[in-house]
């Protein structure tokens, strides 16, 4: 089953991806989670032509991990072209938090982000957790996942790198634009790319047709089931939460760009496209943003260290 939210009438309605090309419209507030975790009647069928569709989930946090090894390298090589990945990496997954607030969804326009000049794509996979838990084995873990959705991480690549200078992470570098679409699909469509714990997708990103190269989701270090099972380690996750896979091998213009290939930024009436076998396609195309508002550099005092 493919569960998406689509504006009618001006109204956001949940809807079940019929087919190609229609849509059938379930009642008045029903959510997403409601559709991905219990039987609902139909309403009503459409073209799918006829609705627009919007993010599928409005999740209420969004983790975002990044278990590709070869991404991982190609970043690291930006800085230092021997580099390799460090250690501490292939010791547990690990994750960030990312904007809830910056959800844009299938065909949105994305604004470049005020005082940026190296805007990036993040071709990714998203699990989303349809029932609570906390501390869950992998197994158990396998029971709160409600389905798998495409995710753009988009980068402002240039803040990104400066804020993360400071060691306290990301902020204006990551929290402007977060795309999930086109709809969110049900584990058991899935079933028959699975490789053990990991599905057998082809993934790819292109940019106005070009495309930056192939990879698989079975390629991910850590299962999703895994990644759950860790973003619930001594807390809970929620029904609708998002749990990025972080970005793939050739899923980015700074992973080319750190194994040598010439890729400009991401600029204004670029289309990008980002596909997953057995899920769909995700389309956005970027457009001009807005000037920073200036503020003024710290205000420094005297002060006396303590000791």
């Amino acid at each position: 089953m493919r569960v998406a939210q689509v504006e009618y009438e001006g109204q956001i309605r949940t809807a079940i991806v019929s087919s190609q090309d229609s849509v059938s419209l379930l009642a008045p507030g029903i959510t997403p989670i409601d559709a991905l975790t219990t039987e609902q009647p139909i309403a009503e069928e459409l073209p799918l032509d006829q609705v627009r569709l919007k993010p599928p989930v409005v999740p209420p946090t969004m983790r975002d991990f990044s278990v590709f090894e070869q991404h991982m390298e190609g970043v690291r090589k930006n800085f230092d072209p021997n580099a390799t990945v460090p250690e501490v990496w292939y010791a547990s997954p690990f994750c960030y938090f990312t904007n809830p607030h910056a959800l844009t969804g299938p065909n949105d326009e994305i604004p470049v982000p005020p005082g940026c000049r190296d805007l990036d794509l993040e071709l990714e996979v998203a699990a989303v957790i349809g029932r609570p838990g906390k501390d869950l084995t992998p197994d158990e873990a396998t029971k709160h996942i409600a389905g798998y959705t495409i995710f753009n991480d988009w980068s402002a690549r240039d803040l990104q790198l400066a804020e993360m200078a400071l060691g306290l992470g990301m902020c204006k570098g990551k929290d402007f634009a977060n795309t999930l679409g086109p709809w969110v699909v049900t584990p058991d469509e899935l079933e028959r790319y699975k490789d053990k714990d990991r599905f057998d997708l082809a993934l790819e990103a292109t940019i106005n047709g070009r495309s930056l190269g192939k990879d698989t989701l079975a390629n991910m270090a850590w299962s999703f089931e895994e990644l759950v099972s860790y973003a619930s380690r001594g807390t809970w996750v929620r029904p609708g939460d998002v749990l990025g896979s972080g970005t793939c091998g050739c899923g980015c213009l700074l992973e080319l760009r750190g194994r040598g290939q010439e890729w400009e930024p991401l600029a204004p009436g670029d289309v990008v496209t980002l596909a997953v076998e057995g899920i769909g396609t995700l389309t956005n195309t970027v457009v001009a943003g807005v000037d920073p508002i200036p503020l003024p550099r710290a205000r420094q005092v005297d002060y006396q260290a303590p000791g």
